[in-house]
């Protein structure tokens, strides 16, 4: 197990370096000047003079490689430079201002997704080709089926204007973001709903069942102690992914309700061109994916007595 954890980590170090160059490399194949756009969003005539004086400030005018390490070096420290629509704030001030709303956001449409597809998955591979398991199966194709947006348009008619029950914009209380987190939520809970539903299913037909049942082992017993267990297992890879799917995918929904998130700050940088935060939101989406999994993996690497014995390299 040692082993595996050790080479999980080494393989960490390659992939952040990926991570890191396509979003320096990215921004690069960017059709406009990073030097005239961050003069033309702080409202100065771009002559050439103040171009060439604005690519020196920029360090654009050193080699690629020169720049990408420089700026690789400056991440490390978490220097993410400064921002071009608002010059007197660092990109690392923006984003620790913006970052709380998104976590307690994204914590939130967790909870839901947890409460919610686990017992749902359950019930719905116990009592298969009920009229339970009919609805929910339905329901599940109709929450996979609509996009974010859509849901969120509609939680804001119905239970914010038309019955006033939730606000439907801001971040001022912890109301605000019931609405947001049950949109957010919905997709992945039938996508985690349907994947729990399949491997309960494919466990109850598992030889250690029919043995527990020829033991005198109670269905509860098995059910609970032996089948819930194994398929929580599987689905631990996309339970673990699905933090930064959330976090990843809020910024329609931060942006619908007007939550000031990370996700809303990367949609506002890429309208104002703000090269800075771009690259800084892309290694941090990337970073933060890497790191998921990676905890994730080593998670079940403890819970999995078969990594234990070294018989899963």
């Amino acid at each position: 197990m040692k082993k595996y954890i050790i080479k999980r980590l080494l393989l960490v170090i390659p992939m952040l370096f990926v991570i890191s160059f396509i979003a320096f490399l990215l921004i690069n194949f960017m059709p406009s000047d990073p030097a005239e756009v961050a003069i033309r969003i702080n409202k100065i005539v771009p002559t050439e003079e103040a171009i060439a004086s604005m690519r020196v400030e920029l360090g654009l005018d050193k080699p690629f490689f020169i720049r990408y390490f420089n700026w690789l070096n400056n991440c490390l420290h978490l220097d993410f430079g400064v921002s071009y629509a608002n010059t007197t704030r660092t990109v690392l001030s923006e984003i620790t201002r913006c970052l709380p709303y998104t976590i307690k956001l994204s914590m939130l449409a967790l909870i839901i997704v947890v409460c919610v597809s686990i017992p749902i998955g359950i019930f719905s591979a116990i009592y298969k080709n009920s009229i339970f398991d009919k609805i929910v199966r339905v329901l599940i194709f109709m929450g996979s089926s609509m996009p974010s947006y859509l849901v969120g348009i509609m939680l804001i008619y119905f239970l914010g204007v038309k019955f006033k029950m939730f606000p439907t914009s801001g971040a001022r209380s912890f109301r605000h973001f019931i609405l947001p987190a049950i949109a957010l939520s919905l997709s992945e809970i039938s996508t985690y709903a349907r994947l729990i539903r399949s491997s309960v299913l494919d466990n109850l037909n598992e030889n250690y069942v029919f043995y527990g049942k020829l033991r005198g082992l109670k269905n509860k017993s098995i059910l609970f102690k032996h089948v819930f267990k194994n398929s929580l297992k599987s689905c631990m890879n996309a339970f673990g992914m699905s933090i930064a799917h959330l976090v990843a995918g809020a910024f329609i929904i931060e942006n619908l309700f007007a939550i000031p998130g990370i996700g809303r700050l990367g949609v506002s940088a890429i309208f104002n061109r703000d090269y800075p935060i771009i690259q800084a939101y892309i290694l941090l989406m990337g970073v933060m994916f890497v790191f998921c999994n990676l905890i994730v993996d080593i998670i079940q690497a403890f819970i999995d007595p078969r990594m234990k014995r070294g018989l899963i390299k």
